[in-house]
This record gives C-alpha cells, sequence and structure tokens, in this order.
C-alpha cells in the first residue's frame, strides 16, 4: 500500500496536522509513505515509521512548486492521497481513494479539529505528534543535563506583532527559576533554561540569552535541526513562548506548555491538549489586529498588555496542576 501525504507549508500547521498521519501510520502499519510538505517543516517528518520519500516544497513563482509536486508523483498509482492544503494533486494523479481537506467554515473551530476532518475524525481528532530518531534522542541527551529540570522558552515568531518583550520573558524566567532571589514564584528553582528559535531570529533571542546566567543557559536557538529540537522538547519540565511552531511541538511533545497571545486567536491556534495553557492580551484580538495602519509585515509589538504578573501566574499554575505529576 502507498499513501501520499500533501502537508502543510509551516512548521506550526505541520505539528497541528500530523496527527492525521500518526493516525494513517497505525491503521496501515505496513504502508509506505510519501510526504510532501513545506521545507520548512520537512525535518519533522524525518523519523516518521513507514517514509519511502520526503519531499520538500519551496514556493515557486506561479505556483511552480505544485508543478513540480505533480511531475514527481504523478508517475506512481497510489492507494490513498491526503491532501490538506486542497491542492490539485489528488485529482491529477492514479489514487484508489482521495481525502481532501474541506474548507473551513468555522472561524472558532481549533485547527486540530479543522484538520481532522480530512479523515471525518473531527469527533475524537488525533492528537499532535512528533517523531523522533534514537540519533536525535542521543544528541538531545548530549545538550541537556540529566540532573536538573529544563524550562524550554521560545521568545521570538514568525512576526514581530506576536513577540512579547525580551525584557518581560528574561523577567519572567528569573520569578520562575528564582534567579532574581525571590522564591514565592520559582516553581523550578534548580532548572536550566533552554532558549528555542530559528537561526534568523538570533538577534531577537540575543537579549534573552545575554541575561541568563552561563552556567544555567542552554542556546538551541539555529544550532540544532528540528527532530533534536523535537528530542529536547520531550526532556524539558516546562514550556512557556509566543504562539510559534515551537509551541506547537511542545504541545506535542507532552509537557506542559504554555503560549502567548495577542494578534492572533487561541481558540483556532492554542497548544492542544491537556496539558497546554494559554493567556492573551488584556486588548482583545479584535483592536490588536485590523486597525488603521495595521500590517503584519511592519507591526512592532502588539503583546505590551500582557502583564509579567500573568505569564508567571499561569506558568506556576500549570507547574502545579500537570507539570509536579510529570517528574
Amino acid at each position: 500500500m502507498r499513501i501520499l501525504y500533501v502537508g502543510p507549508n509551516r512548521i506550526g500547521d505541520a505539528v497541528l496536522s500530523s496527527g492525521l498521519l500518526n493516525f494513517l501510520n497505525r491503521n496501515y502499519p505496513d504502508a509506505r509513505f510519501t510526504v510532501a510538505c513545506g521545507a520548512s517543516a520537512a525535518p519533522l517528518f524525518e523519523a516518521f515509521p513507514g517514509l519511502e520519500r520526503l519531499i520538500p516544497m519551496q514556493k515557486q513563482p506561479r505556483a511552480g512548486h505544485w508543478r513540480s509536486l505533480w511531475r514527481q508523483v504523478a508517475g506512481h498509482r497510489w492507494s490513498l492521497v491526503v491532501d490538506v492544503r486542497r491542492s490539485i494533486i489528488p485529482w491529477t494523479v492514479m489514487t484508489s481513494r482521495r481525502a481532501v481537506a474541506p474548507p473551513s467554515s468555522q472561524r472558532d473551530e481549533h485547527a486540530v479539529v479543522a484538520f481532522s476532518r480530512t479523515l471525518g475524525l473531527s469527533e475524537n481528532p488525533p492528537i499532535p505528534h512528533l517523531w523522533v530518531g534514537d540519533k536525535h534522542r542521543a544528541a538531545a541527551a548530549a545538550l541537556l543535563p540529566a540532573d536538573r529540570p529544563i524550562i524550554a522558552i521560545a521568545p521570538t515568531a514568525n512576526w514581530p506583532g506576536k513577540i512579547w518583550p525580551a525584557e518581560r520573558f528574561v523577567e519572567t524566567l528569573q520569578r520562575l527559576t528564582g534567579i532574581d532571589g525571590s522564591q514565592a514564584d520559582a516553581v523550578l528553582p534548580d532548572a536550566a533554561i533552554a532558549v528555542l528559535g530559528a537561526e534568523n531570529e538570533r538577534d531577537a533571542a540575543a537579549p534573552v540569552l545575554d541575561a541568563i546566567p552561563a552556567e544555567r543557559r542552554i542556546d538551541l536557538v539555529g544550532t540544532q535541526d528540528l527532530p533534536t529540537i523535537s528530542a529536547c522538547l520531550l526532556r524539558s519540565s516546562l514550556f512557556v513562548g509566543n504562539d510559534s511552531g515551537l509551541m506547537h511541538m511542545a504541545a506535542a511533545a507532552g509537557i506542559p506548555t504554555l503560549g502567548l497571545f495577542g494578534p492572533s486567536r487561541p481558540e483556532r491556534y492554542g497548544p492542544w491538549g491537556s496539558r497546554a495553557a494559554w493567556v492573551t492580551t488584556e486588548k482583545p484580538y479584535s483592536e490588536l489586529v485590523g486597525g488603521a495602519g495595521y500590517d503584519h509585515r511592519t507591526t512592532e509589538t502588539l503583546m505590551d498588555s500582557l502583564s509579567v504578573d500573568t505569564v508567571v501566574g499561569a506558568a506556576a499554575r500549570l507547574w502545579r496542576r500537570v507539570g509536579e505529576d510529570r517528574e
């Protein structure tokens, strides 16, 4: 049996839809899979069981990436084509069955539920999943200390409006770990701090990295591939970060995950799972997005009305609710 899976372009959506691929693998354990998705998200699937071929897709002018994909898959006869991108591919290749994501008509429906409709699973949506190989687990073991908890943070995002100010991340970490000398909020007083981000986000992450004492700092900003970051998250105790692909990876890893929201909608893109929570700015989404002069390409942070007290309180409550049971 050969299955073609056409997945999302972005890392976050790739994670949110990954439960579909995991569902297919569990139900068709002998199937050979070809996965086509955005180049940035492709490494997430390197360790997927049953993977026969991985096709990273780089966007090209005039939909050239879709023509390129068609040339690579049209010569095969597929048992099943699953497409969460709603492309022309399922209708132009030889396949016994096809499953195409329906149009999303419910703006407040979570993306995990929306993606699950592709296979008719919205009543019991499969949870997001990370695949990690032995080499990635070994790499994570070498990067992270085994004798202390790890707080993973993602202080960056794919556009500035979603980025909580760096100095507030620093104060949050100081209070959660007691680095500032106060123990009132220090739920993980001995924790090391792993800072996550893409290579092109190093400048944005630098103020946070510089503020963490060297003996506690683990710099993972652009230094590792996504499967190794997944393995690092699996070994972490708590995650705090902006709405991003890394946030969704943390939730999929099953660690307590706190997402920070403002100009994006948590009811649609909040971290998924019973170990996840989110907080949002005092200013509502409707005031932050779409107003006069708004342009997501040029706007600075829209996260100013989210206080450190709110984030620290939510992180501490999340840890006390689910983190201690995990240890």
